[in-house]
């Protein structure tokens, strides 16, 4: 039983009164990283396999290539299923499942006979292993820091651009060395590893301190209400009322909605006592975010649908640039081994741009949105110089600054959804997955966008074009994102709550509120006390003669 016990205290729920910034989200944090090293680090490694498959099954570039774009349209159109299935059943099972599924449909395709058979395996598979995996755990790792989320979040992504950078020449020497076929075997196997990492993401609750009610004698609760009683009663037979009862009657409109509500409580804390039981009054402890199932009611925020917009149009530019930039070093007269390095550089370059990214927005007092603008900016002008560069080292230092800034991008446009001024963390793990299904078909269409421009204008830098002016477009969205949230957003609370203010109340200048007292109640408050004045005179005249 004791084995028993501590095996669930390990595996259970971490209990917080405020959010930790470290504790066990260290782990999760690791657990993230080597998660984005098997997710987004092997779909980019994958290229390595491009030209092994077009020999084998005698098919085109345009062919084999849509293997990842199914996988990554997969993996972003499913986001929903994976909000949904974290929240109902939790993150740890869901990217459990998601690591099996991955190394499942990766293993399978060692034995497919036709690249359509990989349309299945690695497309449809393992893209949706790779959206169980991915998302849940950002999420929950964004839950356990608040202070340090933008740095933690942006060290442990930068998995990605290890795994670019070591295991893509670790697996083209495997490859060359026991054939493309093994060498997906032990890649699957590599990647069961996201079932382990799920085991880690123990789930957090942020739960607020009791306060306590200690008894109270049944005696002291009857001699307290019969004092409020008292006090509340306007009695118009009431010898002592004078001009008091007036400014009595008053009170008690203006607060006749708090006195009924802390009646009713005063009634259940009775009930509770005369039964012989201690009443605990609780503050409501904040859940582990499983109010809603998926949160499509955030498209009524018009700070979301900005932002939705914005990850629509940018995503054009973060999967096409990579695939054409060694054609079009290629088209400039550069080597096949000099233009390799063009990858290498930006992967390098992109881990110094996430942990950049993370530490600046790390920062206070700092005003993150409009960070990322800029880095959006600078990304969409880098794009805009690539067709004009006509060198190697020209070519290399619009790599190395498009690695950089798509590195301060991607490490933070997801986790700037649990900032306020978009969303906020409550309505964060609800609101990710309609976010990737936005950007799923940005995604899908990019590659095959700028292949249609290269092919109609027979010139690399058209792809580079369109990638640039989804940016921009996204940079215009990014902007309005932070007006729709003060302006708009707030405009139609203020209407919502003044519309259900009570009409019998008045705020004045000076923040007072004037009570609307009926006449009728006056005037028969007034006339009660001018009958009792009138009789205790009348009774005082009756004596003086007596006497």
């Amino acid at each position: 039983m004791g084995s028993v016990d501590r095996l669930k205290g390990c595996l259970g729920a971490n209990v917080y009164t405020e959010v930790p910034d470290g504790g066990w989200g260290w782990v999760v944090a690791l657990a993230f990283f080597f998660v984005e090293v098997f997710t987004y680090g092997i779909i980019k490694s994958f290229g390595i396999f491009f030209q092994d498959l077009m020999i084998h099954f005698n098919e085109s570039n345009s062919r084999v290539s849509w293997i990842i774009s199914i996988c990554v349209f997969v993996m972003t159109f499913t986001a929903p299923l994976s909000s949904v299935s974290s929240t109902r059943f939790g993150h740890r099972p869901v990217v459990m499942v998601g690591g099996a599924l991955i190394s499942l449909g990766m293993i399978s395709s060692a034995f497919v006979n036709s690249v359509e058979q990989m349309y299945i395996t690695v497309g449809v598979v393992s893209g949706l292993g790779y959206c169980l995996a991915f998302l849940p755990t950002v999420t929950i790792l964004s839950q356990y820091f608040q202070k340090r989320r933008s740095l933690v979040t942006a060290i442990a992504s930068t998995g990605e651009c290890f795994s670019v950078f070591v295991f893509a020449p670790a697996f083209t020497a495997l490859k060359d060395y026991s054939g493309w076929r093994c060498c997906l075997i032990v890649m699957g196997v590599f990647q069961s590893t996201i079932i382990l990492c799920g085991a880690l993401l123990r789930p957090i609750v942020i739960q607020t301190k009791q306060e306590v009610v200690h008894k109270t004698p049944i005696k002291q609760i009857e001699t307290k209400y019969m004092l409020d009683n008292e006090q509340t009663r306007t009695s118009i037979d009431s010898v002592d009322s004078g001009v008091q009862s007036l400014s009595t009657s008053c009170t008690n409109i203006a607060g006749r909605s708090k006195e009924e509500e802390m009646e009713m409580e005063k009634k259940e804390e009775e009930t509770g006592m005369l039964s012989g039981a201690s009443v605990e009054k609780e503050e409501p402890s904040t859940p582990p975010l499983r109010n809603k199932l998926l949160g499509f009611s955030v498209l009524k925020d018009c700070s979301f649908i900005c932002y939705a917009l914005f990850g629509l149009f940018a995503a054009l530019g973060f999967f096409a640039p990579q695939l054409y930039v060694i054609p079009l070093s290629i088209s400039l007269g550069i080597g096949k081994d000099r233009a390799a390095y063009m990858l290498s550089a930006m992967a390098v370059a992109e881990i110094f741009g996430r942990i950049s990214m993370g530490w600046m927005l790390n920062k206070k007092p700092i005003r993150k949105i409009y960070i990322e603008l800029i880095c959006v900016l600078l990304l969409c002008l880098v794009l805009v110089v690539f067709p004009f560069v006509c060198e190697f080292w020209g070519l290399m230092v619009c790599c190395v600054l498009y690695g950089f800034m798509l590195g301060t991008v991607a490490a933070s446009h997801i986790p700037m959804l649990a900032e306020d001024d978009v969303l906020g963390i409550e309505k964060m793990p609800s609101a990710v997955g309609v976010y990737i299904f936005i950007q799923s078909f940005a995604g899908l269409a990019g590659p095959p966008l700028g292949g249609f421009l290269v092919d109609l204008t027979e010139d690399y830098g058209a792809a580079f074009y369109s990638c640039a002016a989804g940016m921009g477009m996204g940079a215009l969205f990014l902007a309005l994102v932070r007006p729709a949230k003060t302006g708009l957003c707030n405009r139609r609370k203020k209407q919502q709550q003044s519309s259900k203010a009570p009409s019998c109340e008045n705020i004045t200048e000076d923040n007072k509120i004037v009570v609307e007292v009926p006449d009728d109640f006056l005037d028969v408050d007034i006339v009660a006390e001018d009958s009792i004045f009138k009789s205790k005179s009348g009774d005082s005249a009756a004596r003086a003669r007596s006497i």
